[in-house]
């Protein structure tokens, strides 16, 4: 019987993971791992411990907590923080999936002599006919979050099991509802789990970096539109929230932290048919040579329907993504994702230009 960690947030998806892996016969052991906590105390949306550890309980588990919060802190919180600074607009659930959740949960099953660890994620783990391991699509396209997976390396998916790829959101209340799971109706977290306001600019301008000033609003050839507060207020493709009256609709195209300027655009000027990548991670292939072209469909964001596309690496670190048809707001600091005719995971990378 084959032992595996189960990563437990407090949520539902982690809890009928738990009870799934149990009824097909693991030895599981329940593992959540403390990543942030608030000024007041309050815990983050992935390690609220009390819910976890009830499950646990009504499961008949073992059960343990492993503090990851200064992993958390210099791998996901100073990134964030920085990336702001510098005019980027990041996702920092796909740098804790792979630099502190993986990572520890690994290692704790190292400690605890488990042969595999497992997430609540929407997800499928293929092995491919090369060898390679990718996450797949899940079954229900409106759960699927492979979006945030593409970074993992081949040994941690090697390791991890995901067994809700086939189940819809629903099918997953109602197996926690009929097992008597208090968690069943608990809602889905919309936020980033340390900034649980939704408030980006404030949790950085209190986070004692040395934040932006106010700078200039300029438009494509540089002319000075207005004043705006500080550049990590804005990301592009932004509309609202601008406070600038021109006649007509207009957008953040660009933001030049060197200059603290943020430039105005019109829709149209949001699109473009090549996006560049650094920090390139693949999955389901080994890194392509440089100028070998790749067919794909690609994804810019996370709701990002993915377009059709072709890859191609441009030098040891930069990928050009070209596209079908230009795609809208390919913001700097996003993740562009790449799949294959087989809905695996190609690969992916940190979008730049």
């Amino acid at each position: 019987m084959s032992k595996v960690i189960v990563g437990m947030s407090g949520g539902v998806d982690s809890a009928v993971t738990a009870y799934l892996l149990k009824e097909a016969g693991y030895e599981v052991i329940g593992v959540t791992l403390r990543t942030w906590l608030a000024d007041d105390g309050e815990e983050g949306r992935c390690c609220e411990i009390d819910d976890a550890r009830r499950v646990a309980w009504k499961l008949d588990i073992p059960y343990h907590t492993f503090n990851c919060t200064s992993d958390f802190d210099e791998k996901v919180i100073k990134p964030f923080v920085d990336s702001y600074i510098c005019g980027l607009t990041p996702n920092p659930c796909i740098e804790c999936n792979r630099y502190v959740k993986w990572e520890r949960m690994l290692y704790a099953a190292k400690v605890l002599g488990a042969d595999y660890i497992a997430t609540g994620h929407y997800a499928y783990i293929e092995r491919c006919d090369n060898g390679r391991y990718a996450v797949k699509k899940a079954l229900h396209d409106k759960k699927d979050q492979t979006y945030m997976l593409y970074k993992l390396t081949q040994d941690q998916l090697a390791h991890t099991l995901m067994p809700l790829g086939k189940y819809s959101k629903d099918e997953v209340r109602e197996i926690a509802a009929r097992i008597g799971l208090s968690v069943a109706s608990k809602p889905d977290s919309q936020e980033i789990c340390f900034v649980p306001d939704d408030d980006y600019a404030g949790f950085i301008e209190k986070s004692g970096a040395e934040i932006p000033k106010e700078g200039n609003f300029v438009d494509e050839n540089g002319k000075v539109l207005g004043k705006h507060k500080g550049i990590i207020h804005y990301t592009v493709g932004q509309r609202k929230g601008l406070g600038l009256a021109m006649g007509t609709p207009v957008f953040v195209k660009e933001i030049r932290a060197d200059k603290d300027e943020v430039v105005i655009g019109s829709e149209a000027s949001l699109y473009s048919d090549v996006v560049i990548c650094d920090d390139v991670n693949f999955q389901s292939i080994e890194r392509p040579e440089i100028g070998e072209k790749v067919r794909c469909r690609a994804k810019i964001r996370y709701h990002h329907k993915a377009a059709d596309a072709y890859i191609e690496m441009i030098d040891e670190n930069r990928l050009k993504i070209t596209f079908d048809d230009p795609v809208k707001a390919a913001t700097p600091g996003q993740s562009a994702v790449f799949y294959d005719e087989n809905d695996c995971v190609v690969g992916g990378g940190i979008i730049r230009k």
